[in-house]
């Protein structure tokens, strides 16, 4: 009996072709711009957020590392930001890496990092909060959250050196988010 009730205007449907979505989600992933994954991994409305808060995290993580890690890691990151015809988003991920204020980018290649032995350096808590404050955030977007995208994406365009040349440099809870990105 339920052979009888079934549609046949409708066409059959062969179950080996019809698209999983995982898949496709998998492929557009893997495809997606620096800043489109941090846009939606980071829960941020635009690529311009995600731009500046990439900035923001940069420029603490490059407060913690040493001027030869520093160096190094601008060194991998040679991809473009996003493709597109936007002049504001016209970019390689190192030019986001460098501080876009002279003072501040000489003064960190002179200083020592503030992270280190003997050094209390930047706490998670400073860090995290300094990403909020900053960057502006919204009460619904934790800090957690969008420094995860960054450092996924980040870790996308490193090799696995720099990847574990970083890691010591973190805060304790940054660096856990660093290691789970």
């Amino acid at each position: 009996m339920p052979d009888e009730s079934r549609n046949i205007n409708l066409p059959e449907v062969d179950p080996t072709e019809v698209e999983d979505s995982r898949i496709r989600e998998a492929i557009a992933d893997e495809h997606r711009s620096f800043l489109e994954k941090v846009m939606v991994e980071g829960g941020l409305a635009d690529p311009y957020d995600a731009r500046d808060i990439t900035e923001i995290v940069f420029r603490i993580m490059r407060d913690l590392l040493t001027t030869d890690t520093i160096n190094r890691v601008e060194s991998e990151l040679h991809e473009e930001v996003m493709h597109t015809n936007e002049k504001a988003l016209q970019m390689d991920i190192a030019e986001l890496w460098k501080d876009t204020n002279p003072i501040v980018g000489f003064l960190s290649r002179v200083r020592p990092p503030l992270k280190g032995p003997g050094l209390s350096g930047i706490t998670s808590d400073l860090f995290l909060t300094r990403v909020a404050n900053e960057g502006g955030l919204p009460p619904t977007l934790s800090a957690e959250r969008v420094v995860k995208a960054v450092f996924s994406a980040t870790k996308d365009e490193l090799s696995e050196d720099r990847i574990r040349e970083i890691a010591p440099w973190l805060p304790d809870k940054v660096q856990d988010i660093w290691n789970q990105a």
